[in-house]
């Protein structure tokens, strides 16, 4: 089993959730973790910044890199690029985690929060991934990863909210289609997206409150999914659009109740997450 032992991840957002249980996994094996991330200082409704992160990383045994930037500027990706090179000698892994939501219906989506979540979660994606690629390329195993969910075009998801699939659909394209296009460098380009809802600040605030948050799983289990995922060989785990618990089905794990955020809650109480059928 291969570990993540002193291989190096340039990470987008980061700061909470579901990046940060990803980093914090890594970080146990001794990982380095770039984090190009807009929270440098405390946000009202959301726990975390970037430094905070940072100090979470080091204690959990990695090395950190925290880097205050926006995954819409292209010099700040350029930045964060050359600086992840610089500390740590190289990139093994993009891990495409920034993301804006917004359900809003279409005649209801501001024309800013549609352009927001185009710009971070497609643009973003393309442009932090490609401007890594030529030093992804002389990894051992590199990988991009982006946290977006299958292509699914039924009218249920396509109709549900119109901007915001769009923009996870077009995160896992861009995704999918580096993996064709690099393919022959060896470089792996994956999505993974969960079958529950994961407990995070996002689906506090946005998907349901409470109840919903009752009925998610934590982030511990995306964070042990990516792990499998970044652990495999790239020449050949590549261009899959995965989902959480299968990928841990195929690692042997067969027990997920360890992984609900309400101790005990069965899984057919478990909330299922927006994309899947």
């Amino acid at each position: 089993m291969s570990t993540l032992a002193g291989k190096t991840i340039l990470m987008s957002g980061g700061s909470r959730g579901i990046g940060l249980a990803i980093a914090l996994r890594a970080a146990a094996d001794g990982a380095n973790i770039a984090m190009l991330a807009k929270t440098d200082s405390p946000h009202p409704k959301l726990e975390g910044t970037v430094h905070s992160a940072a100090e979470q990383i080091r204690a959990a045994g990695g090395q950190a890199l925290p880097i205050v930037g926006d995954v819409r500027d292209d010099d700040h990706i350029t930045e964060a690029v050359m600086k992840t090179q610089g500390e740590f000698g190289g990139i093994d892994i993009v891990l495409n985690n920034a993301s804006v939501i917004d359900l809003s219906r279409s005649l209801d989506l501001s024309a800013k929060k549609y352009d927001l979540m185009q710009d971070v979660n497609v643009r973003g994606t393309f442009m932090l991934s490609r401007a890594a690629v030529p030093i992804l390329k002389d990894a051992e195993n590199p990988h991009i990863l982006s946290l977006s969910p299958p292509l699914n075009p039924t009218p249920k998801w396509l109709g549900a909210h119109t901007g915001y699939t769009l923009a996870k659909y077009g995160m896992t394209m861009v995704t999918l289609g580096l993996a064709a296009e690099f393919a022959a460098e060896g470089i792996a380009a994956n999505t993974l997206w969960p079958r529950t809802t994961i407990a995070t600040a996002a689906v506090q605030n946005l998907l349901g409150g409470d109840k919903v948050m009752a009925a998610s799983r934590t982030a511990d289990i995306y964070a042990d999914a990516a792990y499998a995922v970044l652990t495999q060989p790239a020449r050949t785990y590549t261009g899959q659009s995965l989902i959480v618990e299968d990928v841990l089905e195929a690692n042997g794990v067969t027990d997920f109740s360890g992984y609900a955020a309400v101790p005990g809650t069965p899984d057919s109480a478990l909330f299922p997450d927006i994309f899947l059928d």
